[in-house]
């Protein structure tokens, strides 16, 4: 049993995969080649959102998002404590301070009732992560937003693919940011990621960005990066696209499965809540065990494969350590000694999933 089944993804999508990567290496246009813009065209239907520019990582999505409204030196960001280390990451590098705040119990959001407390005259946004491929209230952040006239982007690494109140995730606020990484719910074949933005004032300073602050060639009108996405990894993208919807639904199928057969297990199991107006696309299917060491080697003894999405909050990190000594985030704290992650892919057999479902029952017996 896999984890994420890429290659059963890929037997199923070979041919035109082969195809779109061959029309790359036919052309040789590596670089910005015809597939870049295909793709942004493309993500922008799927997703509804203005604009779509492809880039060359979920975290490069976020350093430019942050470079493009101006955000550095002597500014703060708000972010969630317990997400994958790149959403602070990305403020870090630009020269900024993350603000950690604690996140939700049940949804593992930031939790929004603290968000404000966590505002300060250097504050200069709020970059909330849909974990687990599911969003928070995101009216709410975008009223908080407005009150204290700061940005609010949201990090979809996780999320592409769900949706908020009818509105997809990538097209919930000003900017957006996602991933493309191979086990990301869309994913390319190497990395890879994109923004969306609806706001036009920030278009063209984060087109600048994503090409070392290039106005046109050789003229540079600020500092950017090398961030684009390859023509091969956008040809990926082309491909998949078509049939992601349908990989939706089985995400939704398969997690909605999952919950039912755990919803009563005991209490030191604990299934993934799904919020009222969202619709989740489980980039991870994660549970809440309270024995997590026992949990982890029984499901290996039986063959199902699990992973610990995240066994560390970022203020707890090494790199953040020092600087946060002292600050207590409890619920980040807790859930990271207490989440797994199971198999989750569109392409599980019944099967799979059966044994998935059995062993978790059996494992809330004994543990």
């Amino acid at each position: 049993m896999q984890f994420i089944d890429l290659k059963a993804q890929y037997q199923s999508l070979k041919n035109d995969i082969d195809s779109q990567i061959h029309e790359v290496l036919d052309n040789c246009s590596f670089i910005m080649g015809p597939q870049v813009d295909k793709c942004e065209r493309a993500l922008e239907k799927y997703t509804g959102a203005k604009h779509a520019l492809t880039c060359s990582s979920g975290t490069d999505a976020l350093v430019i998002a942050l470079m493009g409204v101006d955000i550095g030196p002597g500014d703060e960001v708000i972010v969630p404590a317990f997400s994958f280390f790149a959403t602070a990451e990305a403020v870090s590098l630009v020269g900024a301070m993350p603000v950690f705040v604690d996140i939700e119990d049940e949804y593992y959001n930031i939790d929004i009732s603290k968000v404000e407390a966590a505002i300060t005259p250097r504050t200069k946004g709020l970059i909330f992560v849909s974990l687990y491929g599911q969003t928070p209230d995101v009216d709410a952040l975008l009223q908080i937003g407005k009150k204290h006239n700061i940005h609010i982007m949201e990090d979809a690494a996780q999320s592409f693919g769900a949706s908020y109140k009818g509105k997809k995730s990538c097209n919930l606020t000003p900017i957006s940011c996602t991933s493309f990484f191979p086990a990301k719910p869309l994913g390319c074949y190497g990395d890879g990621g994109a923004l969306f933005i609806n706001d036009e004032k920030y278009l063209q300073a984060m087109k600048e960005v994503r090409v070392h602050g290039q106005k046109e060639r050789y003229v540079h009108t600020r500092i950017g990066i090398n961030g684009r996405m390859d023509s091969i990894q956008c040809a990926v993208i082309n491909a998949k696209l078509p049939k992601f919807e349908w990989e939706v639904q089985r995400r939704e199928e398969i997690g909605t499965a999952y919950t039912k057969a755990f919803m009563n297990l005991s209490d030191k199991i604990r299934p993934p809540r799904v919020a009222a107006n969202c619709g989740h696309v489980y980039g991870q299917y994660t549970l809440y065990v309270e024995n997590r060491s026992g949990f982890e080697k029984f499901m290996k003894e039986k063959g199902v494969p699990t992973s610990i999405h995240y066994p560390a909050p970022m203020h707890r990190q090494a790199a953040y350590s020092k600087d946060y000594a002292g600050l207590s985030l409890p619920v980040s704290e807790r859930c990271s000694n207490h989440v797994i992650s199971l198999p989750m892919h569109a392409y599980m057999s019944k099967e799979d999933q059966t044994k998935v479902i059995e062993t978790v029952v059996a494992a809330a017996k004994i543990i």
